[in-house]
C-alpha cells in the first residue's frame, strides 16, 4: 500500500478472504497508520467470505470512491 501512495495512487482497495491472518495483521493493521501519515491515502479494507453480505462489500467500496471523487475536488 506504500508503493502506491509513494506512486501518487492515493485510493486502494485492500481485499482479503475472510479469516486471512497475515493480511489481517499486515493489510488492516498498518492501515491507522497510513491514514496518520498520509492524510491524502484513502483505504479501505473489503473482507470476501461465502457468507458476506454482497451489498455491505460493495457499499464500502462505493463509500471509497465517493471520498476519491471528493478529494478530487
Amino acid at each position: 500500500m506504500l508503493e502506491l501512495i509513494h506512486s501518487g495512487v492515493p485510493n486502494i482497495v485492500c481485499t482479503q478472504p475472510f479469516g486471512c491472518l497475515p493480511n489481517h495483521v499486515v493489510g488492516k493493521g498498518v492501515i491507522k497508520e497510513l491514514r496518520r501519515q498520509y492524510p491524502e491515502s484513502n483505504v479501505v479494507a473489503v473482507d470476501y467470505d461465502p457468507g458476506a453480505s454482497e451489498v455491505n462489500q460493495l457499499n464500502r467500496i462505493k463509500l471509497m470512491l465517493s471520498t476519491a471523487v471528493k478529494n478530487m475536488k
